[in-house]
């Protein structure tokens, strides 16, 4: 149990014998009583046999986890959090010394409209054991996520008592623009196991886009060949030639993988294919379904370009273990072209894609509501279709929207991020506004679209605002972020808005004490790459002393010592020089560590030199990033990150011997030889095709492999410091 915090125990987590709050995030209704439990006593997690194979059939997903499944993902994270392996049973009723879990049908379970929820479940701890009901299993794994919540604040100490918790909407999470920026499966299914811990339950998944950059002000050839991604990647003759990046892309079994690892912790994957407008993409692959004028819209006047797009649909809705998917529908007419006159065959396309959409497959759709041309709000538009707001200027979703029977999902853009530049937009969550956005007073809430003005809300309980999406955009691009960075955009300000889009009621306050301590326990992610050490020293190699290797086993591998005390030994199959005291780097020997990662904030250093006659190779490579002395064009220092290569205007000296530092510096990135100025890793963004900037990147510090590759030359020593700087200010280098 040493993982646990007692710190801020005394602080903030005060028993009560009346009905409050546990103080989490979401915080939890709940009724303190006499006594505490010690989750050191948990012996065994026992399943109710009733309803080990039930699934929730009320949520999003088509593939929802049975109570059984859940339950062993629970005894994972429960080992990961009290460092307590314990069994999973089957139980008929809850025995001492065990988590008990079970469903019931309680009329308690309601949301804000004052529906019945398969979400909901209640909390019951006594002096001997804890029981965990859920409306659904769905509901179960939610009241999971609160029992290792207060393992963490409370040093595995329960207050007994018992507690009713309930989300006001279905819908709680997040949209990411991986149709500009590729991300990988991996990673997603990481951030889904980190948005569950705040009992989100959607990851909206943006698959096709073009660079926002102005494309008409480029010629038509230039327009054919600029930055646009289909990600889905299918064999089907019927959309050969959409997809032109095979490694960039999704396959079908990718994209069950991702949808498989986020429903097994609750979260359900909504994709969005954007048409007609941000369809750069398909004009590129039917040219004669451009718009005139600007190709990055749809001319859907054209015979065929609703064929086109149902066979697009058709392709991929098998694909899709959701009740819903999203037609993107946005931004499809600027101030070039008559809004009126394009009214009526915007309403034909949402209405007949709609359709088509149900007939074959029974999901129901979603669109952005913008520019469904002003003229014309909604008329003839299904109220069937869900609307996703995101801007004022666009629409009034009250009005506009929900007073005329549409379900208005809510993505203002008071939330929106963008990467890595924006005239308007930050990069991070605006905290303030998380818990002081409802112009009544008080916090935000999915129903608050307008923080200023309340008349544009609904009420609390209306019926038809499923919830709130968090949008992230990468209006410039594949190189404007690593994968990470997304991430970190949403780290320190996502869970206190994933209370407000449950209906929890923490204070600013409470968050700023508890925040740190829940996410250095958040399971089944590391997406801080955090590198467990016992001191600031995490890894220290000492390259000089090691035996040569026999004549006859060049390639023998020799142990490492790691001197730092954290026994992350090494191996390495390269030879030594007894006249240099070194590592030989040659013939793609490498040495190799147990560690992949160390994320931000560290000092890695080396004593190197490059031999006279090296090509360029890899330095330092990790599953997120490469440190390289060029590649096959350049002889630049550079860091590898997320497929693209952001390089210095610096060269190591060949046949010197050199102290190298890679530094990772809050949201910043730096390289400084022998002492000198700091360097620094920054990446070049096209603004509207007519002008750039420079901007700041940050990278991890890449651990797995030293060497391997092309480059030569010979190190003497490795070392690695966890740094933590106060100074993690962004900057945008003009």
């Amino acid at each position: 149990m040493a993982r646990f915090k007692k710190t801020f125990v005394a602080v903030v987590l005060c028993s009560s014998t009346v009905l409050g709050d546990l103080i989490g995030i979401p915080t939890v209704p709940f009724a303190v009583g006499n006594g505490t439990f010690d989750l050191g006593q948990i012996e065994e997690i026992l399943i109710d046999p009733r309803y080990a194979n039930a699934t929730d059939t009320n949520g999003w997903t088509l593939i929802p986890p049975t109570l059984g499944q859940f339950a062993e993902t629970f005894a994972d994270d429960f080992a990961s959090v009290t460092r307590k392996r314990v069994p999973t049973h089957s139980g008929n009723v809850p025995r001492k010394h065990s988590i008990f879990l079970t469903l019931d049908n309680s009329t308690e379970y309601q949301d804000a409209a004052a529906r019945w929820t398969s979400e909901a479940y209640s909390l019951t701890v006594t002096k001997g054991g804890i029981v965990i009901s859920g409306a659904s299993p769905l509901g179960v794994w939610w009241g999971t996520r609160t029992l290792l919540q207060q393992a963490s604040l409370r040093n595995g100490s329960l207050a007994a008592g018992t507690g009713v918790d309930s989300p006001g909407w279905n819908t709680r999470g997040i949209f990411l623009d991986a149709g500009r920026h590729y991300y990988p499966p991996s990673f997603i299914v990481e951030m889904c196991s980190w948005i569950s811990y705040w009992k989100q339950n959607t990851f909206h998944l943006h698959l096709s886009d073009n660079l926002y950059n102005n494309v008409d002000v480029y010629s038509l050839e230039r327009q054919m060949e600029l930055y646009a991604r289909f990600r889905l990647l299918s064999n089907d003759s019927a959309v050969a030639g959409l997809n032109l990046h095979p490694n960039e892309s999704y396959t079908r079994q990718d994209f069950d993988d991702i949808q498989y690892g986020c429903a097994a912790r609750g979260v359900t994957v909504i994709p969005e294919i954007e048409a007609p407008g941000h369809a750069l993409v398909i004009s590129q692959w039917k040219s004669q379904l451009a718009l005139e004028g600007q190709i990055d819209l749809l001319n859907i006047s054209h015979p065929d370009t609703i064929p086109t797009m149902e066979t697009v649909w058709r392709t991929f809705l098998p694909w899709f273990y959701t009740k819903a998917v999203h037609i993107g529908a946005d931004e499809y007419v600027d101030s070039q072209l008559s809004s009126d006159a394009l009214a009526g065959v915007y309403n034909t396309f949402v209405n007949t894609m709609d359709q088509y959409i149900y007939n074959i497959s029974g999901k129901a759709t979603r669109i952005w509501g913008t520019f469904p041309p002003k003229a014309n709000y909604t008329n003839n538009i299904s109220t069937d279709v869900a609307v996703q707001h995101w801007e004022f200027f666009e629409d009034y979703p009250y009005q506009d929207y929900i007073q005329k029977g549409h379900s208005v999902i809510n993505s203002d853009d008071h939330f929106y991020l963008v990467q890595k530049y924006s005239a308007s937009y930050p990069n991070e969550l605006n905290k303030t506004l998380i818990f002081y956005g409802n112009p009544l007073g008080g916090g935000f809430a999915p129903y608050i679209f307008d923080p200023n003005n309340a008349t544009n809300n609904p009420p609390k309980e209306n019926p038809l605002v499923p919830g709130h999406i968090a949008a992230q955009w990468n209006d410039y691009g594949y190189n404007t972020s690593t994968y990470l960075e997304a991430y970190y955009s949403w780290r320190d300000g996502l869970p206190a808005l994933a209370d407000k889009q449950w209906g929890g009621s923490l204070t600013e306050a409470q968050y700023d004490v508890i925040f740190e301590t829940l996410q250095a326990a958040a399971p089944g992610q590391n997406l801080d790459r955090v590198v467990e050490t016992k001191t600031s020293v995490i890894l220290d190699y000492d390259l000089q002393g090691l035996p040569s290797a026999s004549a006859s086993a060049a390639t023998e591998h020799k142990v490492v010592r790691d001197l730092s005390g954290n026994e992350y030994h090494g191996h390495t199959n390269c030879n030594v020089s007894k006249s240099n005291s070194s590592v030989v780097f040659e013939n793609g020997c490498s040495l190799s560590t147990p560690l992949s990662s160390k994320g931000r904030n560290y000092t890695l250093s080396f004593h190197l030199t490059q031999h006279v006659d090296s090509p360029p190779g890899p330095l330092f490579t990790g599953p997120d990033s490469e440190l390289r002395s060029g590649n096959g064009t350049s002889t630049q220092i550079m860091l590898v990150s997320a497929g693209n290569a952001f390089a210095l205007n610096y060269s190591l000296p060949a046949g010197e011997w050199a102290d190298a530092t890679l530094i990772g510096r809050g949201n910043r990135t730096f390289f400084a030889v022998n002492g000198g100025e700091e360097m620094e890793f920054t990446t070049k963004l096209g603004v509207n095709g007519a002008s750039f900037v420079w901007a700041n990147m940050a990278v991890v510090a890449p651990l797995e492999t030293v060497g391997g590759g092309k480059w030569r030359g010979e190190m003497r020593s490795i070392k690695l410091v966890d740094r933590v700087v106060c100074d993690l200010s962004p900057i945008i280098l003009a």
